[in-house]
């Protein structure tokens, strides 16, 4: 459905500096929202404990691809994040560089969301995904993203990696984008905490 026409069009792509990942936590703070009661909105706690269950037979099925310490940490950020979240809002859930517009109306416009009731942090977790224009991504550029937009958004950076352990993993055995997913947790869990 064409809601509106979007020109030039042009995407913000994968560079992810400073300016970009502005554009990013801008773009995430107008979309966000309070859940209206009148839909019944998919929501992250549910997802998370089917996601949960899901990832033991998805590696199974997959040839065990992957290290099992991946499949322990995001099982274990599925089981103690979901419950835990604060300040739900409908989420964007897959707001990166190829989902946001130059448009004339706005500097930029968000395309493609999948609706989804959510903690902000699990909102920021997309900008992630990206390689850089080089096609890699690496821990630095990782770390750089993650602690620029956690810092921009003001959510706990903690939880934006750990959902983006659990969130990567749980996508990415589902084949489309395997092993570029498996990387991004690889890599999510080598950033750790803060530095």
């Amino acid at each position: 459905m064409l809601i509106e026409r979007c020109i030039p069009g042009t995407p913000l792509g994968r560079a992810y500096d400073d300016a970009s990942l502005q554009v990013v936590a801008d773009t995430l703070q107008r979309l966000w929202r309070p859940p209206t009661e009148d839909v019944s909105w998919r929501r992250l706690e549910d997802v998370a404990a089917a996601w949960e269950e899901r990832l033991q037979f998805d590696r199974e099925r997959h040839g065990r691809p992957y290290a099992r310490r991946l499949l322990d940490e995001a099982q274990d950020a599925l089981r103690t994040l979901g419950p835990t979240q604060q300040d739900l809002v409908l989420c964007h859930q897959d707001l990166h560089g190829g989902n946001i517009l130059s448009a004339e109306r706005e500097p930029w416009l968000a395309i493609d969301s999948k609706p989804i009731v959510a903690e902000r942090a699990y909102d920021a977790v997309p900008a992630f995904r990206d390689m850089d224009e080089s096609g890699r991504i690496t821990a630095a550029a990782l770390r750089r993203r993650l602690d620029h937009l956690s810092d921009l958004l003001g959510v706990d950076r903690e939880r934006v990696r750990r959902w983006t352990i659990a969130k990567h993993l749980a996508w990415g055995t589902g084949g489309l984008y395997f092993s570029h997913e498996v990387e991004v947790v690889r890599l999510a869990l080598e950033v750790g905490s803060r530095r």
